[in-house]
């Protein structure tokens, strides 16, 4: 079988106005970009205000490993089977960040017959929203520091600053730096650093806002500092927020692509799950569910953080309701949460497999604790034993899970299509839905609701520092707002060396910030870093073009 990007360079694409037609979408809307991509119009929102809402969709799993889960994948086999089964469906997808492309994780557009293309296109520069957020940013970041050098009639104090600035790309080195250094005339000397673009504020406020007016009162509300006397610093006070909403006009648009199987496809926003709220656009997924009557969207990482946030963050502000959760599970990523070496995944192991099936039992039970129906989908794997296969189905059979089989990766809509009939059937079952937390209550008290009921911990402990930042939070009214975990994806607690469910461990807080405009308080824990490192050896140095003028090396 081919690679993933020789399957997608063989593609068929259908030129992106027929896959507008397909979607409902009306052409006065459509903004191509090339024949295979295109924007589209917020006019249309007006247009569908009174169309019903259709069914919503969302996918989430197990904790990654090195094995691979396969969400996006199932997500875009997932509406490919939905569509075969007649279902007038759309998907909504993040945008990849050129850090993990040139990585380690690599793109962000499905796997094997279960893809969004084009490929090559939206997994690099796409239609350009990834450089106008980081222009965004950074155009912030600079009129800050040239109103300090400019006599600083706000009164900042420069070690108080908190604005970083971004670049959508893992590079360690920028972390902790110093600016303007050596001569007066580059500006006032101090230490700064660069956080990833998926990370900012302003990618956050992209996902969160209704229209292009909404985005400008968000961005304007951003805290970018505190003066002397302990004032906070806003992005409005800087007078930049008519500029940052011209740097994103065309930005704030969602994008319109297809799957290999010309399913329409929205892929707009693309922040990380570790360090942000990790989902799509609202205005994205709100024009697919006046336009289809379902909708599958997918949530970063697991579901102890891009589903919790989806279903805490994204869902409340945005007054959303999910109708069905899918919570994707491999065989081969269950046996690593069972203690299997990545080197030995191949041989069969069924003890190791239900042994880390307890990976997955905690991330069910964190589903349902929101009250929303929810599926079981195991991810095919060609490496997977009938036995293991058969074990696993028993387990969840056993313990009143619903589940199916999804095998998109190598048969497309076809090999989802019995997961997209449970899917439905799921859709219409009792539902509950609501969050884990009270908005009112303490930040201490919704961090640690967030870590006992969706991570298991025993316990939470709060540094001196992020005990300083409540108070200051308290002061400024910013205490009743969701709150924005950062932690790492790789395991329950926040030590990413720890595999399966542990028990009777303790979170960390070591610092917090707030996101004023995006409308949450952000927790950081353990060692979770906002600018990724690559590894070594990155995924950049196994791509090129070859004679023919096709890439190779994009996965």
């Amino acid at each position: 079988m081919n690679n993933d990007l020789r399957i997608a360079q063989a593609s068929e694409l259908k030129d992106i106005r027929l896959i507008a037609e397909k979607a409902g979408i009306k052409e006065e809307a459509l903004e191509p970009y090339g024949k295979n991509k295109a924007k589209v119009s917020l006019t249309e929102m007006d247009r569908l205000k009174d169309r019903p809402n259709g069914k919503l969709i969302l996918v989430t799993a197990i904790n990654p490993t090195p094995a691979g889960e396969g969400k996006s994948t199932t997500t875009i086999g997932l509406a490919d089977g939905l569509s075969r089964i007649g279902k007038n469906t759309m998907a909504c997808l993040r945008e990849p960040s050129l850090g993990p492309v040139f990585g380690l994780k690599g793109g962000a557009t499905g796997g094997g017959y279960a893809q969004v293309i084009p490929m090559e296109e939206i997994n690099l520069h796409f239609t350009g929203d990834m450089h106008a957020i980081t222009t965004c940013n950074n155009l912030i970041a600079a009129v800050l520091d040239n109103s300090l050098y400019q006599g600083n009639l706000l009164n900042i104090d420069p070690e108080r600053v908190t604005w970083k600035r971004c670049l959508d790309m893992n590079d360690r080195t920028l972390r902790n730096i110093t600016i303007a250094q050596e001569k007066k005339v580059n500006g006032i000397e101090r230490k700064d650093g660069f956080v990833i673009t998926v990370a900012t504020e302003v990618m956050a406020i992209l996902c969160l806002s209704k229209d292009l007016k909404d985005f400008q009162e968000r961005i304007g509300r951003c805290i970018v500092a505190y003066t002397y006397e302990g004032k906070p610093v806003t992005v409005k006070d800087l007078g930049v927020d008519g500029a940052a909403a011209v740097v994103m006009k065309e930005a704030i648009k969602p994008n319109l692509v297809q799957t290999l199987e010309h399913t329409p496809v929205l892929i707009h926003g693309g922040p990380f799950a570790n360090i942000a709220h990790g989902c799509n656009s609202v205005i994205a997924t709100k024009m697919a569910l006046k336009l289809a009557d379902y909708v599958v969207t997918e949530a970063g990482f697991g579901a102890d953080l891009g589903a919790e946030k989806f279903l805490d963050i994204k869902c409340r502000l945005a007054e959303l309701k999910p109708d069905t959760v899918v919570i994707v599970a491999t065989i081969r990523a269950l046996k690593m949460h069972g203690g299997v070496e990545k080197e030995n995944l191949a041989a069969p192991n069924v003890e190791a497999m239900l042994n880390g099936a307890g990976n997955l039992a905690k991330h069910i039970e964190s589903i349902k604790q929101f009250g929303v129906p929810y599926v079981v989908a195991i991810n095919k794997f060609s490496s997977d034993s009938p036995d293991e296969v058969a074990a696993l189905m028993k387990w969840c059979s056993d313990n009143g899970h619903p589940v199916e089989e999804s095998d998109g990766w190598a048969k497309g809509g076809e090999g989802t299509i019995d997961l997209a009939n449970t899917v439905v059937k799921m859709c219409e079952a009792e539902n509950h839905y609501a969050p884990i937390y009270d908005v009112n209550d303490t930040i201490q008290n919704k961090i640690i609701a967030i870590s006992k009921k969706i991570y298991g911990a025993e316990d939470v402990e709060f540094s001196e520092e992020a005990l300083e930042k409540i108070k200051i939070y308290i002061t400024n009214g910013w205490d009743r707002m969701p709150v924005c975990m950062a932690k790492t994806p790789l395991s329950l607690t926040d030590d990413a060396k720890i595999k399966g469910r542990p028990e009777g461990f303790t979170i960390h807080v070591r610092d917090l910030s707030i996101s004023a405009g995006a409308g949450f308080v952000v927790a950081y824990t353990g060692s979770v870093l906002t600018m990724p490192g690559l590894p070594k050896d990155p995924a950049a140095l196994h791509m090129g073009v070859d004679e023919n003028g096709e890439s190779y090396g994009i996965f």
